[in-house]
């Protein structure tokens, strides 16, 4: 489940901490897709089984992980033991550098990625405020610098990863070639419009992640 809550992705409402798995397992993820009507009776599935399914299909997968580093972690540690296939099509990433750490930790052989949005900490993604109070806003556009500047200088190195995940708007191709004067690649989310695609592929030689690869999408931050 990518949001905070069930609204956007399922037929179901409410917050996704409120929700039990077998409340979950009942809602329907393709009931606001534009396929819905040749899915009509999908399940939210596992992780394994979206695994199963994703290796079915040849796909890439991105492990995206949200939190809770140690149980994320052996959860996937567990995973690339049972399909070791995985190793050359999958690729760990996470805003949280401790859970790309902690990663690497468990198995250095998986390909891991940190993700990042500059300002996230004090905005929302459409650049909205997260906070009403001045101090407090304030307070984390200082740690948002801190932030940023920590990734570029040296967490990338620590954290060891392949790639870094980094939100379209702040792409560009200095920013491409100083990462890969460093052997990372840079992939860019969420690139949802032909325009958009054309030119990363084109003049950037970036890689991107779409919410689709056959229409323009809404934006998507």
């Amino acid at each position: 489940m990518h949001d905070d809550t069930v609204e956007r992705t399922t037929d179901g409402a409410g917050r996704l901490q409120d929700l039990t798995f077998e409340e979950i397992r009942k809602l329907n993820p393709s009931a606001k897709h534009r396929l819905r009507s040749q899915f009509p009776d999908e399940k939210v599935p596992t992780l394994r089984e979206a695994v199963v399914e994703s290796m079915h299909h040849n796909l890439t997968i991105y492990f995206d992980v949200k939190g809770h580093a140690n149980q994320a972690v052996g959860a996937l540690k567990q995973l690339y033991q049972e399909f070791p296939q995985l190793y050359n099509s999958s690729i760990v990433c996470s805003f949280m550098p401790d859970v790309v750490y902690k990663m690497r930790q468990a198995d250095r052989n998986v390909v891991t990625a940190l993700t990042h949005r500059p300002w996230q900490l004090s905005h929302l993604g459409d650049g909205t405020p997260r906070f009403s109070s001045f101090w407090k806003h304030f307070l984390y556009m200082v740690l948002d610098v801190i932030l940023d500047w920590s990734l570029h200088s040296f967490l990338w190195r620590l954290c060891g990863v392949s790639a870094f995940l980094i939100q379209k708007n702040f792409v560009s191709q200095d920013y491409v070639r100083h990462w890969s004067s460093r052997g990372i690649r840079v992939v860019a989310w969420t690139v949802n419009t032909f325009a958009e695609k054309s030119y990363y592929e084109s003049v950037l030689d970036c890689s991107y992640i779409t919410d689709s690869l056959v229409e323009d999408c809404d934006p998507h931050y």
